[in-house]
């Protein structure tokens, strides 16, 4: 799982962009959702799935935590 910020809904639009045409030129199969607003899309390329947000929706979802990842901007205290 990979997951990666755009800087606005057009950043987050042109990076789904350009993931996606480098999977087809590659020979690999890739399902999209989320393109149609680019807050948070979300592409499916098989072994790999790649989840692209703006910073603010990032933040509410926070996928990291789920997942047990710290986001790279949170400090613990050792």
């Amino acid at each position: 799982m990979v997951v990666a910020s755009g800087r606005s809904t057009t950043h987050v639009s042109a990076i789904a962009d350009r993931l996606i045409r480098q999977c087809k030129t590659n020979g690999t199969s890739t399902r999209v959702e989320g393109l149609s607003n680019c807050d948070w899309v979300l592409v499916d390329a098989g072994d790999a799935i790649i989840h692209i947000f703006r910073p603010e929706v990032r933040q509410f979802y926070n996928l990291e935590k789920m997942w047990g990842g710290m986001r790279p901007d949170e400090h613990h205290a050792d």
